[in-house]
């Protein structure tokens, strides 16, 4: 792709984002936590302030970074935020296979596979904001 290609295409994504809302990484970080605040719903009631709590705020925490990087518009600050995410869908990803091991609230193997792919979906498209925002900051510097 040429580079006038890659500058429409740039103007484009940066023309329909409106709001951190309309970004994929946060939709899918949502629908993330969603499903897991459901499946921590079956777990022990004694693990309520044990890792069912963990779980919820990890999960929580991956949409709520990318917010808040948002907010603080593009540059070395959105990025870090960024990678705070991916710190906690690391964390929440111990959490999950933490609790698969320990057989807490009986997690299906189904269930538990979908979860997993949900990080994956969220980490790659985590990866792939921060290439580009790191991309279109090295340009910013260099003039181009």
């Amino acid at each position: 792709m040429g580079s006038r290609e890659s500058d429409k295409s740039q103007e484009y994504l940066v023309s329909t984002i409106r709001s951190y809302q309309d970004l994929k990484v946060w939709q899918e970080g949502m629908n993330l936590a969603q499903s897991c605040y459901q499946i921590t719903q079956a777990f022990l009631r004694e693990e309520i302030y044990g890792i069912t709590s963990q779980i919820r705020r990890a999960a929580t925490s991956i949409p709520t970074n990318i917010a808040e990087g948002y907010g603080r518009e593009y540059g070395s600050e959105c990025i870090r935020y960024l990678r705070i995410s991916q710190g906690s869908l690391k964390e929440l990803e111990t959490y999950l296979l933490l609790a698969v091991r320990l057989q807490i609230g009986g997690i299906e193997a189904q269930k538990f596979n979908l979860l997993l792919q949900q990080c994956e979906t969220v980490g790659h498209l985590l990866r792939g904001l921060i290439r580009a925002l790191q991309n279109r900051e090295s340009i910013n510097k260099t003039g181009n």
